[in-house]
């Protein structure tokens, strides 16, 4: 009696399991249509931020201004100043010293108005870069809000996994 009370028990929990991880899955990839967009729209702002050396730089900081980042832009990084205009004075300053900048995108996620991304960015091809995970929150099609943090690639690690 116990070993069929306990397989009962056995099936009734797969079953619950099953049904349990069904449901996440089906909700980490059903996206609303604002939260695809705002993920959308980020991705698209970090590769003119990151990406697209041949434009000139003052071309890529009026995208930035008219299409990705609110007038009303809170930065919560205590090394960047507030307001949009200082952050993209930032970028500006940032497009002289480094003209190789680039980025890859590792990882995303979007939840309402917040968007979540993996970055490594390197300053040149050559260096080891760094890792980095901004989390923004869209307002109206664009970047009304900013937290960001990172850490350097190290040359070695304690352990066998990378960072991205």
């Amino acid at each position: 009696m116990s070993s069929g009370l306990t397989s009962i028990k056995s099936l009734v929990f797969g079953v619950f399991t099953f049904i349990l991880a069904g449901e996440l899955n089906a909700k980490e990839s059903e996206r609303t249509a604002l939260e695809e967009s705002n993920l959308r729209k980020a991705v698209y702002c970090m590769d003119v931020l990151e990406n697209q050396p041949d434009l000139e730089s003052a071309h890529r900081i009026e995208i930035l201004r008219n299409e990705c980042y609110s007038e009303n832009f809170i930065e919560h990084a205590p090394n960047i100043k507030g307001g949009r205009d200082a952050l993209l004075s930032l970028f500006a300053s940032r497009y002289k010293k480094y003209p190789e900048l680039s980025m890859s995108i590792k990882r995303t996620a979007s939840e309402r108005d917040l968007v979540w991304l993996h970055l490594h960015v390197k300053h040149t091809p050559d260096s080891l870069g760094g890792a980095g995970i901004h989390i923004f929150r869209m307002k109206e099609g664009k970047i009304i809000e900013h937290w960001g943090v990172g850490q350097p690639v190290p040359k070695e690690s304690k352990n066998n996994n990378t960072m991205f």
